[in-house]
């Protein structure tokens, strides 16, 4: 059995009604629309925000799940689902999961437009159901996942980020979305604030740890959908990288800076910052990071409910974290 089934095993049922329920939620007067949310639901992906949700719910509750969790799973999905699409606009990216983008097949107007469309029928799903609770988490999430962005334009800049600054960004832009996949859980799920508060800090290590994993993946040797050194042409700082700059003479902060700034096309040149951050211990370094966070969580779920569901959800926070790169 793969990984993802057996981690998928106590929640099948639930994902499979889950499917037909996100669908559902994206319906349609336009059919312009509807053809267009064919085309995601059709190219969806793992499906991990999802899974945090019902793990998180089932783990709290002993197994049960009620409608507030479904809608908890499918508010998610929705807003995960039109920030992907605002981010590939934002990018000029033309492909997302292997397929064209909806920017590349429907060209911008369109492709924000939709975003707008998955982001209001998220806010509705909440507000017409009478779950402000949800709303009032999904909606700081919005937020915090745009000011990450801005900011992470700001200074891309300059590239003047140093390592506090670059966690601010990747803490709102990256791990407020899966700190709220479990907020959601637990909130759908009726327990005490204090929980709430506990799991949406969960989250959070997840998601810092998430995104240390895909800075490492800018300087691996697998293909996995991203390729190697695409955040260096897109002149991101990620963390091997600020530890680098930190760590290195005058002169070669210099000469990175300028590779960066002014020969970011150059696959040689980037080649060559790529082989000089593993040479200084940017990716030890961020690996060290990466662990920290990762056992922290992991600490933090051990206080809940022995059971199957939390066995899966350990088990799932270790499959997003430790893929190879």
């Amino acid at each position: 059995m793969k990984e993802m089934e057996r981690i998928k095993l106590h929640i099948k049922d639930e994902m499979e009604l889950f499917e037909g329920k996100f669908s559902k939620s994206m319906n349609s007067s336009v059919s312009l629309l509807n053809r267009i949310t064919h085309y995601v639901v059709n190219r969806k992906g793992k499906q991990i925000r999802p899974m945090f949700v019902f793990l998180t719910a089932k783990m709290l509750s002993n197994g049960k799940v009620n409608e507030k969790v479904f809608r908890a799973a499918s508010v998610i999905e929705l807003i995960h689902t039109a920030t992907l699409v605002h981010d590939d606009i934002v990018d000029s990216s033309n492909v997302r999961r292997g397929f064209f983008s909806l920017n590349a097949l429907w060209k911008n107007k369109i492709a924000v437009l939709v975003g707008d469309f998955l982001l209001s029928k998220g806010m509705l799903l909440c507000i017409d159901n009478n779950d402000f609770d949800l709303l009032k988490i999904i909606s700081k999430s919005v937020k915090d996942m745009s000011q990450g962005e801005l900011l992470q334009i700001e200074k891309a800049r300059r590239l003047d980020i140093d390592e506090e600054t670059y966690f601010e960004i990747i803490t709102k832009k990256t791990a407020s979305l899966i700190s709220s996949c479990c907020a959601l859980g637990a909130a759908a799920s009726n327990v005490s604030e204090n929980k709430i508060d506990e799991l949406e800090s969960f989250g959070q290590k997840i998601g810092i740890a998430f995104q240390l994993k895909d800075d490492l993946f800018d300087y691996g040797n697998k293909k996995i959908g991203k390729p190697i050194g695409i955040d260096l042409k897109e002149k991101k700082l990620t963390l091997p990288l600020i530890f680098t700059l930190n760590n290195s003479s005058k002169s070669k902060k210099r000469w990175l800076i300028n590779c960066i700034k002014n020969h970011s096309n150059n696959k040689k040149v980037i080649q060559e910052v790529i082989e000089y951050v593993k040479e200084t211990g940017g990716i030890e370094y961020t690996l060290s990071k990466l662990k920290e966070f990762q056992s922290d969580a992991l600490k933090d779920i051990s206080k809940f409910p022995e059971n199957q569901y939390r066995e899966s959800l350990i088990c799932l926070v270790n499959y997003v974290i430790d893929r190879e790169y």
